[in-house]
């Protein structure tokens, strides 16, 4: 699929410091067709609570109309900040109220956007929305595209905040988008329930980052005596089972247990804190990850199971495996794709035994069929399964 224009929406904001699927597939679909990456409006509860971070600054002074919200990224790459505000709506819970002021938000998000597809004669276009079942629900109605698309890479109605209005609105969106794309076999399922024109597209990731790193190991590591089992990513504790990591630093003091990302405050409250052998190291700039990773014996994924977690697609296990790495992880519905290269626990005692195990085995051929493991999970891949689905639409 070549020479067409995108209109990209979501969750994931372009100025967003963590990793982020939906960019990495923009700039994917960006070699060979114009996107428009449009962030998600700011809503009137964050531009109250958060006035003071940067991301809400810039999105006032663009909403005042002292900022240009429309940036050229790259050559057929832009990104638009709305210069609009919603209303903050999933604390209602009468059904015909919430309905009535989400479709207000939608047209007055759909007006703002339509000025952006104006200005790049985006007449004709595909719309591609990552996960977002609120404040873009009516945008297909709105913007009449020639495509809808419907990504999911989270089952995010388990999510309190989401499962509010979300288990009503996710299917209805499902069912009305022309096609859905899943990053995981789990969600395909779960999006052929409601729409049978649903395809398992796979995952990307920054390959070249973390298959061609030389570099060092960081300073702040570089005193650690003994072996190093290591987590990158976010600290939620709704996501990762603070107990195992627990019970892995205390059977094994003579391993260091190296946590690299924010906490939230099930972190920062745990008694992980009162361990000598766990070091938090906080939150690293995407760039410096790999040299991170490099740095440990064994890689660790200790997910909580959760609806969910169980079909989530593990990014961070390519990242692992691209480095090498041996990788301990919570067995799940994802992960069985993954099962011939890495260890896959089942409890507390599991993740010891084989953390143990995977220091024993780890060898030089052990490495290179770990990264020759994920040398098929590239973003080139996964956008031209995405291709391929839209396309399927004229069969």
């Amino acid at each position: 699929m070549i020479n067409q224009n995108i209109v990209v929406v979501g969750q994931q904001p372009w100025d967003t410091t963590l990793g982020s699927n939906c960019k990495d597939i923009a700039m994917e679909f960006s070699k060979r067709n114009k996107v428009l990456y449009v962030n998600s409006p700011l809503d009137r509860y964050s531009s109250i609570s958060l006035r003071k971070t940067p991301p809400v600054q810039k999105r006032l002074r663009v909403i005042k109309g002292t900022e240009d919200g429309f940036i050229e990224v790259k050559k057929n790459l832009w990104t638009f900040y709305p210069g609009c505000i919603v209303e903050s709506i999933n604390w209602l819970d009468n059904i015909p109220i919430f309905n009535a002021v989400n479709r207000f938000n939608n047209r007055r998000f759909a007006s703002s956007i339509k000025r952006c597809l104006t200005h790049l004669g985006f007449d004709d276009f595909i719309l591609f929305n990552d996960n977002e079942i609120i404040k873009c629900h009516y945008l297909q109605e709105y913007l009449n595209p020639r495509v809808s698309v419907y990504y999911s890479r989270d089952l995010i109605i388990a999510a309190p905040y989401w499962h509010k209005h979300g288990s009503r609105l996710e299917p209805l969106l499902i069912k009305k988008s022309d096609v859905c794309v899943a990053n995981s076999m789990f969600l395909m399922n779960y999006c052929k329930q409601y729409n049978e024109n649903s395809h398992y597209v796979g995952q990307g990731f920054n390959d070249q980052l973390f298959a061609n790193f030389a570099g060092d190991t960081p300073a702040e590591m570089k005193g650690i005596k003994g072996r190093i089992i290591g987590y990158v990513g976010v600290l939620h504790s709704s996501r990762l089972d603070v107990d195992a990591m627990i019970y892995i630093a205390r059977e094994r003091p003579e391993w260091t247990l190296v946590l690299v990302g924010p906490e939230d405050e099930g972190f920062k409250r745990s008694s992980l804190h009162d361990l000598p052998n766990v070091l938090f190291l906080g939150m690293k700039d995407g760039s410096e990850l790999p040299s991170y990773i490099h740095a440990f014996d064994v890689c660790l994924n200790p997910q909580v199971l959760t609806p969910l977690t169980v079909g989530n697609y593990p990014r961070k296990i390519d990242e692992y495996l691209a480095m090498g790495k041996p990788v301990v992880a919570l067995q799940t519905h994802a992960m069985e794709m993954f099962s011939s290269v890495t260890y896959l626990a089942q409890s507390n005692e599991d993740y010891v035994h084989l953390i143990d195990l995977a220091l024993r085995e780890d060898c030089e051929g052990r490495q290179n069929q770990r990264r020759a493991f994920v040398r098929a999970h590239t973003w080139e891949k996964s956008v031209e399964a995405i291709y391929d689905a839209i396309e399927a639409l004229k069969k």
